[in-house]
């Protein structure tokens, strides 16, 4: 719900750019597998070769929150007359060299030569996907090559605002299509019925497998009061649903809250994003200022975001000592820690499911490790590296995987998940037809234990 996640957000920025490849997601049942059709590896024309140019922006963010291999490491070289040549391979340490360059000039001629097709050939795009090849090629579903408008966009996402339908959306592990990971309340997307593990079989009749997260979301978002076509597949239904969503400006919030009437406060982190701090400070003032003797945490299906901001959100919740720390190819290790003058004092519950990923596990895991609560729900996603976004002085930006994380005990939870204290399934059922959260009620149960 990026969310680069997807959120009509980057699910793959905010670890909704949540995809899920070889992680653990739950999934309800299995769609047909539709043909990839004209598609190759899910690109239209994002090349092969090799990426040109240096890395010379700096670093602006650190994202703990979810690609198709399309790089090749031997090839043989055509020349221009149409022979085929010897094959080589290009030296393993460096990729832009003498012999790349000579290759990408040939293929070039290539195009230019034997090259049928009715319109003319987008050159800018085909530099594009010489650039994207590169990262692909690392065939790390979380290091990504945006382009200028797609680094735009996503910098708009982190600021809580873009137009779209109001859903998260990630990419499923078990299908490779994208699915709805959470939806906004208010928006579109609630109006138009989807729901939480919707599999968006096509955008616009055209099948979501095999594109990457930032392809499919940049399908569905787009200019305010026009509509997208969804094809849905819902386990439990008989048929595909077809579902047309209208876009609008979607200015979602972060954070909700309330207080119950038992004196037991309730806060629901849904991203953490730039606005999700100040957010979570005016919610937790409302709950200690109510008076408030327990808290219920609801961190279900939220898909990650930004490293800064959830260290600051558990600073406000844990005791003194480590909240995480991380471990770079070098084995360099960076903590990050809580002086403890602001810990909680009241019992805390922890909603969690398999939608939690990557920064809200970084919160739970915490949490877990000191005991400061009881975590209910299914075991969480499952997403512990950490991914840096660096800009390029063209407009264009890499984000790459840096870093593994580690809970204050040690433990990297990297295709692994976080288990609850209490296992509790969900019950769609009941919730979409009888409006019953039964994991909420749950939680409910056990703080009033913990009041007692």
């Amino acid at each position: 719900m990026n969310r680069n996640g997807d959120n009509d957000y980057y699910n793959d920025v905010y670890d909704r750019h949540n995809t899920n490849q070889g992680m653990q997601s739950p999934y309800y049942g299995q769609p047909p597998v539709p043909q990839p059709g004209n598609r190759r590896n899910g690109r239209d024309n994002r090349g092969n070769v090799f990426l040109l140019g240096m890395l010379v922006g700096i670093v602006v963010m650190s994202l703990v929150g979810c690609c198709t291999y399309v790089g090749v490491r031997a090839y043989q070289t055509i020349s221009s007359r149409g022979q085929q040549a010897a094959s080589v391979s290009a030296p393993a340490e460096n990729v832009v060299n003498d012999v790349t360059l000579k290759k990408l000039e040939s293929l070039e001629e290539l195009v230019d030569k034997y090259y049928y097709r009715d319109e003319d050939i987008d050159t800018e795009e085909m530099i594009e996907g010489m650039y994207a090849g590169m990262i692909d090629s690392l065939n790390d579903p979380y290091s990504v090559y945006y382009t200028a408008d797609e680094w735009r966009e996503m910098m708009q996402d982190t600021e809580g605002i873009y137009y779209g339908i109001g859903a998260y959306i990630s990419l499923d592990a078990t299908t490779g299509m994208a699915k709805i990971s959470g939806v906004i309340a208010g928006t579109p997307a609630e109006e138009a019925g989807l729901r939480e593990n919707d599999i968006i079989y096509l955008v616009e009749g055209e099948t979501t497998q095999g594109l990457e997260l930032s392809e499919v979301v940049a399908k569905i978002k787009g200019e305010e009061g026009t509509a997208v076509h969804l094809t849905i597949y819902r386990e439990g239904e008989a048929d595909y649903l077809e579902i047309d969503v209208t876009r609008r400006k979607i200015e979602s919030p972060t954070v909700n809250y309330e207080m119950y009437d038992n004196g037991v406060g309730y806060i629901q982190i849904t991203e953490f994003d730039d606005v999700t701090l100040d957010q979570f400070k005016e919610a937790l003032a409302v709950v200690k200022g109510s008076d408030a003797k327990g808290l219920i945490l609801d961190l279900r299906s939220n898909p990650g975001g930004s490293l800064p901001i959830v260290v600051d959100i558990a600073r406000m919740i844990l005791p003194k000592g480590l909240i995480v720390y991380t471990e770079d190819k070098y084995g360099k290790r960076e903590e990050y820690s809580c002086d403890g003058k602001n810990e909680l004092d009241m019992p805390l519950v922890v909603l969690i499911n398999g939608n939690s990923a990557s920064a809200s596990e970084i919160l739970a895991g915490a949490i877990k490790d000191y005991g400061k609560g009881t975590l209910i729900g299914t075991t969480t996603f499952g997403k512990g590296i950490v991914q840096r976004v660096l800009p390029l002085t063209d407009g264009t930006a890499v984000k790459l995987t840096i870093s593994s994380y580690y809970t204050p005990k040690g433990n990297n939870i990297h295709g692994v998940g976080i288990d609850p204290d209490i296992e509790c399934e969900f019950d769609g059922e009941a919730y979409y037809d009888d409006g019953v959260d039964n994991q909420l009620e749950r939680a409910k149960q056990e703080i009033e234990k913990m009041l007692r």
